[in-house]
């Protein structure tokens, strides 16, 4: 009996191994910036990457305690690449205890597993970012009075949990492009792996084309997949940062609670699907709140750009003051949300549709397997007039004569 060959671990510094152990260095990253407060020399420069910065203490009455506040500015870069990390490592901690463990019991295929993998890191983030923003915005009076997202602009002050809520999500959408470049490498060295152990396992060349059209549809869904992700993490990027450099994050934070509701549903449906195909409703009910949300999305953005900002005091551009209420920049922001909006109906549209013909192939081809009951065949009829040898009239009569009956 032969001993088996130990997988040899790669080495140290290369490709492949800062790919399978990033999230171990990331965290040693992290530990050596908190290691950092305490020696007097390095606790300026961890504090910048720990806390939040550009404090600022106004006293609004003389009977109130001073209030503290908050505004943006370059040294947040440091505190967005520090809970980028903290980010990268939650990542790693929910994949490896919960959804791998997961994973494990439902055993899904190759596209389901990605899928699945996504919409578990999702739900998670988007469930804990909308307790969050509910909790800011029964804080403040953002949802209560419409007219308080653009009066006395430009909002240059933000309170505490504004602002880390701004940081936590510019760090998590920015960490997600990492991980998606992670994951498509693992996919592929996963691949390969699996493509050795087939070549050494699959003897019979039958089963092995019977495999290709399943490999084929799940590599074309995977090169699909990845311009997909890149898409939206750009787009939430672009606009969260936007939000956040043009002291708009009252109105970002509105949109971003109600559109986080409608994505939760989403990826929580989806996980519900895959551990049982039967488990659809809660798609309808995506479906009628992702409708709302965009026309929403829509209202709350032309009251903003074309009727509320237009109409404030403060008109004109200056980066000192933080003042972009100029109809170029209104325009530019109003147009980017527009288009964004139709370009996530039209995808909603297509994913709708393609659901109904996938409804309806299905429902045909069950149609075609269900067949009519046999029906017994009438016999032909014999040459001749005969049937098993005995020779019958063609009018279904004996030959024989009957017998008149007696009188």
């Amino acid at each position: 009996m032969g001993f088996r060959k130990k997988n040899k671990s790669p080495p140290v510094l290369s490709h492949e191994f800062v790919i399978q152990n990033h999230a171990d260095m990331v965290s040693c990253l992290a530990m050596i910036i908190l290691l950092g407060l305490m020696f007097e020399v390095t606790a300026k420069f961890a504090i910048m990457f720990i806390t939040v910065q550009y404090n600022v203490t106004q006293v609004l009455d003389e009977k109130t305690e001073p209030v503290n506040f908050y505004q943006y500015g370059p040294k947040d870069m440091a505190t967005v690449f520090f809970y980028l990390l903290i980010a990268v490592i939650l990542h790693a901690l929910i994949q490896e205890y919960i959804l791998d463990k997961m994973n494990r019991r439902l055993h899904l295929s190759k596209t389901k597993h990605s899928k699945f993998n996504e919409s578990g890191q999702l739900a998670a983030f988007y469930l804990f970012s909308f307790i969050w923003g509910c909790s800011i915005l029964t804080a403040e009076d953002f949802a209560t009075n419409p007219t308080f997202l653009w009066e006395g602009y430009p909002h240059t002050y933000m309170v505490f949990q504004v602002k880390f809520f701004y940081i936590c999500q510019i760090a998590y959408w920015l960490h997600a492009l990492p991980e998606l470049y992670f994951q498509k490498v693992r996919k592929e060295s996963a691949e390969d792996c699996s493509d050795v152990k087939s070549s050494r396992v699959n003897f019979i060349h039958i089963a092995h084309l019977k495999t290709t059209k399943v490999d084929q549809s799940a590599l074309q869904s995977k090169k699909e997949d990845i311009p997909r992700q890149l898409y939206y993490i750009c787009l939430y990027v672009v606009h969260i940062t936007g939000a956040y450099v043009l002291n708009l994050h009252r109105l970002g934070l509105v949109l971003l609670v109600p559109h986080y509701l409608v994505e939760l549903l989403f990826h929580a449906s989806r996980l519900f699907y895959f551990s049982d195909e039967n488990k659809q409703k809660g798609f309808t009910l995506w479906a009628l709140l992702f409708v709302i949300a965009r026309l929403l999305t829509l209202t709350l953005s032309v009251l903003t750009f074309g009727f509320g900002l237009p109409r404030t005091e403060n008109q004109g551009f200056s980066l000192a003051e933080g003042n972009f209420n100029v109809l170029t920049i209104r325009m530019t922001c109003l147009a980017a949300i527009c288009l964004t909006q139709a370009w996530m109906m039209w995808k909603f549209i297509n994913f709708q549709l393609k659901k109904w013909r996938e409804h309806s192939q299905n429902q045909a081809s069950k149609k075609k397997v269900v067949s009519p009951k046999s029906r017994p065949h009438k016999r032909e009829p014999t040459r001749g007039g005969a049937t098993n040898g005995i020779v019958k009239s063609e009018d279904k009569t004996s030959p024989r004569a009957r017998k008149a009956k007696a009188s």
